[in-house]
């Protein structure tokens, strides 16, 4: 037993694990928040809400020291890359906007790669990351926030008119998408779905089942998160459920734990997967990205999973490596 913890399959970090760990990899991925499948804490790798996760500081500045490239991934597509520096730079840390890749700036970045044209538009149902990310690659965009303040009215001989040009719709978090109904006790996630997709026969539906070639993009798949402190609200795999429901189409997902996103990393960084450690606290999202990509892992206890979950003999999913939380590395080294 060490740092309090027991012993399983896949490793406990200890001190010889940790300095292993540390001269085999030449940069760190940490996960910041995320979404939630069942009812455990919410992610918690670097922050809780606005507070910093105990000694986070110093492990980054420990990192740095040593030559270590330092990655910040997330899901959360609500905010961009911009918005995410900030909250580092509020809570002391100073971390840049080219250190960050969320699944907001995926799906941007999906668009490039694909040499998207620039003449079709992009419409969004999700929030203020995805827009301005798309932005910020060169796309006209639409959608968001303010048509959550829109209604349709299903009528007999009523016709949705729609942007005929729309040649992508990219589907991530939208809380101003019906979430008071989606968030009722008395409706199940099957109903959560069908109400959604009833809805969304308008812009989303429409674009994608009548615009020749229309792409459809997902930021993720969670499907809840601990949008409060109190409870779990729907996710974006919800609102991607109902559009995927209603258009009888598969999205391409560019968030965890797809691959994209580390292919477009390792592009940037000029870094060998095996050479890269992701950390998280969620084995299907962080852990699975890190493994389906090659690089080596470790799960901090210090949020979504607990160790009862780590240890279930229903668990297929095993990191390399895992401790209380990213502090550990400290003690450890040191």
């Amino acid at each position: 037993m060490a740092n309090g913890l027991p012993s399983l399959p896949c490793g406990l970090l200890t001190v010889d694990a940790a300095r292993s760990l540390v001269d085999s990899v030449d940069a760190f991925l940490f996960d910041c928040d995320g979404l939630r499948f069942v009812s455990f804490p919410p992610c918690r790798v670097i922050w809780k809400g606005d507070k910093l996760i105990e000694g986070v500081p110093e492990t980054m500045e420990l990192l740095r020291k040593l030559g270590k490239k330092l990655v910040f991934v997330t899901n959360n597509s609500r905010k961009s890359r911009k918005q995410y520096s900030k909250k580092f730079r509020a809570l002391g840390l100073e971390v840049t906007e080219e250190e960050i890749f969320t699944s907001s700036f995926a799906a941007a970045m999906f668009l490039k790669l694909n040499n998207f044209p620039l003449e079709k538009k992009v419409y969004v149902v999700g929030e203020d990351g995805i827009l301005e990310e798309l932005k910020l690659a060169g796309f006209e965009c639409f959608g968001g926030p303010e048509d959550g303040k829109k209604s349709i009215k299903l009528e007999a001989d009523f016709y949705f008119e729609h942007d005929k040009s729309v040649g992508a719709v990219v589907v991530g978090l939208d809380q101003y998408f019906n979430y008071y109904k989606m968030q009722s006790d008395s409706l199940s996630t099957h109903l959560f779905v069908a109400l959604l997709a009833s809805f969304l026969k308008g812009y989303a539906r429409t674009c994608i089942s009548e615009n020749p070639g229309c792409l459809f993009i997902a930021t993720n798949r969670d499907p809840t998160g601990h949008m409060t402190s109190a409870q779990e609200w729907p996710g974006a795999g919800t609102m991607v459920a109902a559009v995927s429901c209603s258009v009888q189409k598969e999205p391409v997902v560019v968030g965890k734990p797809s691959s994209f996103l580390m292919d477009f990393l390792l592009k940037s960084f000029n870094l060998e997967t095996s050479r890269m450690c992701m950390v998280g606290d969620r084995l299907d999202t962080d852990i699975l990205f890190g493994q389906n990509t090659g690089c080596k892992t470790l799960l901090v206890l210090s949020g979504c999973t607990a160790l009862a979950e780590l240890q279930d003999a229903s668990n297929k999913i095993h990191p390399d490596h895992y401790t209380n939380s990213v502090h550990d590395l400290v003690g450890l080294l040191q």
